[in-house]
């Protein structure tokens, strides 16, 4: 199940860069990824949690020049940030001696940390990809996309034989996280309150972060809910939404919105284990709005900005996305067969001009709509996003 086109970039990115990073959640399928580019090409794989890869970098500068012949994987390299300066002196060395690109793969599964240690020693030698978690184009059928909305996208979950081993999983992930990944990047966070904090995330899905209420939920501070927030932004767990601001006169919401990445864990997060259950939850819509944004994301060209919009008036776009060209695309989400725009849709988009309108509903067929607003299947607007690439 892994994106081919995944792999077909990172071969792309390893010819023309000295070093890839590949960022992603644990269990999202990186290192089978990394190890299936490795089978194409001399490689060596080294995990740097592994207590016996890591002592053959005892002296990295010595046996990493060892293997400057081969690609070099590097699994969780965030374990060990002292290693960025030495693969910076190994690539300007390469390049003075002619062997400059596809040297590194980088796995990490911290994004702003591996990203601030990687762009401090590696500026203009490293490029950046993210995996995400399993997306509606890669699913043989439009049949199964209520399975992976259900299920969410670690193939883990996704491939599991039925929903109740899938569902158990999915609170077996969360369990790690809190008891095991988490303080080993933040140990001053109490896994109790981070649990509880998913959880009312989960439970306030696609809402304006009130960072203050939360706080006083948890009888914590409100700097506190904002550093542990950060702390699950930056596993890729969480998205932070921004609103977009424009000089347009309007008064605008200024609060981010908030979602839990992966719908299977929400999923788990709310004990919500099979589909009629989904169905009938009243988180139903907001489950199906976070599943539809974090799906057109993922597959957006790159340099894509996604916003949400929405004015004091009651003006709202539950997605903007401006492409790299700075065309702004206006898409609203809706969970159902027969989809209808609301008011704010239509005035939001009068403000802003966007070059395209869609409603996101739950059917497959597209269609036009009034004030040039076309419906479209979720799987064919990602497949839209995908040919722009």
């Amino acid at each position: 199940m892994i994106a081919r086109r995944i792999q077909d970039q990172i071969a792309t990115d390893l010819a023309a860069s000295p070093a890839v990073a590949l960022l992603g959640p644990r269990q999202v399928g990186k290192t089978t990824l990394a190890l299936a580019i490795g089978d194409t090409r001399p490689s060596i794989y080294l995990d740097m949690e592994d207590p016996a890869d890591r002592a053959k970098l005892d002296d990295p500068a010595l046996y990493l020049s060892a293997h400057e012949d081969k690609l070099v994987i590097l699994d969780e390299i965030q374990n060990l940030p002292g290693l960025f300066a030495i693969l910076r002196g190994l690539i300007d060395k390469g390049r003075r001696s002619g062997r400059a690109n596809g040297r590194f793969l980088l796995l990490g599964s911290a994004s702003e940390d591996l990203l601030r240690q990687s762009g401090e020693s590696l500026a203009g030698r490293i490029a950046y990809r993210e995996l995400s978690p399993i997306d509606v184009t890669e699913l043989p059928s439009a049949a199964e996309q209520d399975l992976l909305w259900l299920r969410g996208g670690f193939p883990p979950s996704f491939l599991a034989p039925d929903d109740r081993t899938s569902f158990n999983w999915r609170r077996d992930f969360l369990r790690t996280y809190l008891t095991r990944d988490i303080p080993a990047f933040e140990p001053r966070v109490p896994a109790e309150t981070l649990r509880r904090l998913w959880t009312m995330l989960a439970q306030s899905q696609g809402t304006q972060l009130n960072a203050s209420r939360l706080a006083s939920s948890l009888s914590v501070s409100a700097p506190s809910v904002t550093r542990y927030l950060d702390l699950l932004v930056d596993l890729l767990l969480v998205r932070r939404l921004t609103p977009y601001h424009a000089n347009l006169g309007k008064r605008l919401v200024k609060a981010p919105k908030v979602y839990v990445r992966d719908s299977g864990l929400l999923h788990a997060l709310l004990d919500i284990p099979t589909r009629q259950a989904l169905l009938d939850h009243p988180a139903a819509g907001p489950a199906w709005e976070g599943f539809t944004i974090e799906t057109l994301i993922a597959c957006a060209p790159a340099w894509t900005s996604a916003y949400y919009y929405r004015t004091s008036g009651g003006a709202e776009i539950d997605l903007l996305l401006e492409l790299p060209d700075s065309e702004l695309w206006a898409i609203e989400v809706k969970l159902s067969l027969a989809p209808k725009v609301e008011r704010g849709f239509h005035t939001a988009c009068d403000d802003l001009r966007p070059a395209r309108r869609f409603v996101v509903y739950s059917g497959q067929e597209a269609f036009p709509l009034a004030h040039g607003i076309e419906a479209v299947s979720l799987s064919g607007l990602a497949r839209d996003l995908l040919s722009l690439r």
